[in-house]
Order: C-alpha cells, then structure tokens, then sequence
C-alpha cells in the first residue's frame, strides 16, 4: 500500500485535476484541487480573483492554501500551473511525494485551445505564451518531483496506472534504505 500524500505538479492542461481524482479514487483517498479550494473559499472564480487582485494577490491565496492542504494526512492534491513559483510553497511539497506531469508545449496548447478560464491564457498568442511559462517553470517543476511521468495521448487510466507503478517503485526503493 502507498503511504503518505501524493501531490501532482505540471503546467495548464496537464491532466492533474483528471489524473489526480482517479488516483485518489484508486487509492480511497480525499481528492483536493488547490484552484478549486481557492474558489471555494472565497466564492468567486479564479478569473475574478486575477482581475481584481492581479496575479501576486491569487499567488498569496494559493500559498496559504497549499499550505494548509500539504498538513493534511493521506490526500491526493492537484496544484495549480504556477504553484511552484512560490519558494514557500515548493517546501510544502515536500510533505508528500511529487509527481510532474509533464506534456509538451504542442499538446497543452491542443488540450487548453477552447479553454476560456484561465487567465495566463487569455492572450493574443496562447501557443507562444505556453511555451514562456513552460520555459520558466518545467525546471521548477523538476526541481520538487520524486517522479517524471511524460503525459501523452493515452488514456486517463494508463496514466493513474503508470502513477501508481512509479509510486510503489519508490516506496521499495525507500524499503531499502
């Protein structure tokens, strides 16, 4: 059985909310998304949060609650895109495993093309813009991964599979020590 919390990292359109809900659900745990515990909380929509308070005063919501979502025992946490932009915040991970889901500039930018809710997106040139935020973020994303899993085309059920293979190959490393 894996122990401890799961955290999944990755840029927009990543697969993380999908991913994370099905691995929580395999793992009969608590799934929680940190975008949708900020909309929650505050009752308005993320969009509203970065049109009224710009990005530094969502990016001090999400700190605060990835703080208090990272103290919790046994829960699978899809992070928002820019989550680990925060020093702060790439500690917290530390409190569980990390998985990155990583994709390629091409496949987020076919994944996120219709969609409207996402603020760093609602530019002119989203493919470009994909590709900025990738550039500045992938090494961070890196940075506090335990795993690496490359998301392509297959299933949503492959992928959770492929989670799970990693995660127990680490905890039997961890066995070894």
């Amino acid at each position: 059985m894996i122990s401890g919390n799961i955290f999944l990292v990755g840029p927009m359109g990543s697969g993380k909310s999908t991913i994370g809900r099905q691995l929580a659900k395999r793992l009969h745990r608590r799934f929680y998304d940190s975008d949708r515990e900020i909309e929650k909380r505050t009752g308005v929509s993320i969009s509203w949060i970065f049109e009224r308070e710009g990005e530094a005063g969502f990016r001090e919501r999400e700190q605060k609650t990835i703080e208090e979502l990272t103290a919790l025992d046994g829960i699978v946490l899809a992070t928002g895109g820019g989550a680990v932009l925060s020093a702060a915040n790439r500690q917290y991970l530390k409190r569980g495993k990390v998985v990155y889901l990583a994709a390629s500039a091409e496949q987020l930018y076919r994944r996120t093309a219709r969609d409207t809710s996402r603020p760093l997106l609602q530019v002119d040139n989203r493919r470009q813009q994909i590709k900025q935020l990738l550039a500045q973020r992938d090494p961070l994303y890196r940075e506090v991964a335990d795993i690496v899993l490359q998301t392509g085309d297959q299933s949503v059920t492959r992928t959770v599979n492929a989670v799970l293979k990693h995660l127990q190959q680490l905890k039997q490393k961890d066995n070894e020590l």
